[in-house]
């Protein structure tokens, strides 16, 4: 198995990068279609565990659209052969001053695409 072909590393690089400026601008169809349209999907949130597409996307609905901009730091995307990553990194707000945020992605590439089938967020006391 290849670990981090160039060709795919810059796949999910540009697809994460993607992802990132669709989550910051509330761009709710991107966030939507990059996440896999199956029930096996599953997100894990800061205060939520969503099972199944249908729950993520009711979720996506409910989210405040105020606040989102955020700081990334230590991004990893690693790639296994030509069909899947994972892409972690951590995040920091303005208005969450002595937290740091936590993101991982499993990404899986699908006939129509990369797509998230898990992704695991959260929120921490940062550390001293």
């Amino acid at each position: 198995m290849v670990i981090n072909d160039p060709a795919t590393l810059a796949e999910v690089t540009a697809v994460f990068d993607r992802y990132e400026k669709a989550l910051v601008g509330n761009d709710v169809a991107t966030l939507d279609e990059l996440f896999w349209q199956d029930e096996r999907t599953i997100r894990y949130g800061g205060g939520e565990n969503l099972y199944g597409v249908s729950e993520i996307l009711a979720f996506r609905k409910g989210r405040p659209s105020a606040g989102l901009e955020r700081d990334l730091e230590r991004t990893v995307i690693t790639t296994f052969g030509t069909d899947f990553a994972t892409a972690s990194t951590l995040f920091r707000r303005e208005s969450a001053t002595g937290k740091i945020g936590r993101q991982m992605q499993s990404w899986a590439r699908m006939e129509d695409g990369w797509r998230v089938v898990a992704a695991h967020v959260s929120i921490i006391d940062e550390p001293a």
